[in-house]
């Protein structure tokens, strides 16, 4: 089976709480959660990163080890390893510090069928144009995908982040976004079935936005339909890592499907029926599901989807 190459940032989040509470560190970072999460389901992983031989780094690589997380090389070749602080004030509302270096040295696609990105990654320079450029290269081998996960804070305006997204949204083949993503894009009155049908002329084949409780918009380009897919109905803990855990499934159920992992299976993602591609959204539901009953970026394994 093709490996999946997930490139983007692997980080510390540090949680700095209001008055005299203990700070706390946890490994994060959107791409390495996916890696993580289609690890969990089976899938040889690997994750470009950006660390570097410090204590920060040390825990990153023991984390995605304990995870069957495999990182490439040159993902150690950072001055320091990126952070974000979260400050919480009396409210438990969190304002952010950013610490963060990310760039993407020469990567060897042998083995890879099929390549994700997203968030900081493709558009924090100077690793943002490398990364256009690794999936753009990554296409004559594999399949793509990216999720614009979007940071106001480090993305600047929407404007300057739109020509960037929608980049790399053109040389995908399937893109998940949240309704917050779409929002901060393009205006909190966006008609986002009119977003999905656009970004499906870019070149997607699948689009897929995320809408929380309310459940996901499904775009299908061959034949430019669109649908709406329900959530489940779980008891919410936190929604951490939902978003990363939805996209890992929805990958994983592609990839067994056949329609993502080689040019071949583009050619079957394009002409595919909305049956064919149904498990593998019931997949990205079921994940989701799974992890925001639990706290955490909790990513569930086949055995507790009962795929086993």
């Amino acid at each position: 089976m093709a490996a999946v190459l997930t490139v983007g940032e692997a980080l510390i989040d540090i949680v700095v709480p209001h008055g005299d509470g203990e700070r706390s560190e946890h490994v994060g970072g959107s791409p390495a959660n996916v890696a993580i999460g289609v690890s969990a389901l089976d899938h040889d992983s690997r994750l470009t990163a950006y660390l570097a031989p410090d204590e920060h780094g040390d825990r990153v690589r023991e984390h995605l080890e304990r995870h069957d997380v495999q990182l490439t090389e040159g993902s150690t070749a950072a001055d320091h390893t990126s952070t974000a602080t979260a400050h919480l004030d009396a409210d438990a509302v969190a304002t952010y510090d950013f610490d963060l270096a990310w760039e993407v040295g020469p990567q060897d696609l042998s083995g890879v069928g099929h390549v994700h990105t997203g968030s900081i990654a493709a558009t924090l320079e100077p690793g943002g144009s490398e990364v256009v450029r690794l999936i753009e290269r990554a296409r004559e081998t594999a399949t793509v995908s990216y999720d614009p996960n979007a940071r106001p804070s480090i993305m600047g305006s929407p404007r300057d982040a739109q020509q960037r997204i929608e980049e790399c949204i053109g040389r995908s083949d399937v893109v998940k976004a949240s309704l917050e993503d779409v929002e901060w894009l393009y205006g909190e009155d966006v008609d986002v079935v009119q977003v999905v049908h656009e970004w499906g002329q870019l070149g997607p084949e699948l689009v897929v936005v995320t809408r929380g409780g309310d459940g996901a918009v499904v775009h299908l380009s061959r034949d430019d339909t669109t649908l709406e897919l329900p959530s489940l109905t779980v008891q919410v803990v936190d929604t951490v890592g939902a978003g990363d855990s939805f996209m890992s499934g929805l990958l994983s159920g592609l990839l067994d499907a056949r329609l993502l992992g080689s040019p071949e299976a583009r050619a079957r993602l394009a002409h595919a029926e909305l049956e064919d591609i149904a498990p593998a959204l019931e997949r990205a539901v079921a994940c989701a599901g799974f992890t925001v009953a639990r706290a955490g970026a909790a990513a569930p394994t086949r055995a507790d989807l009962g795929l086993d």
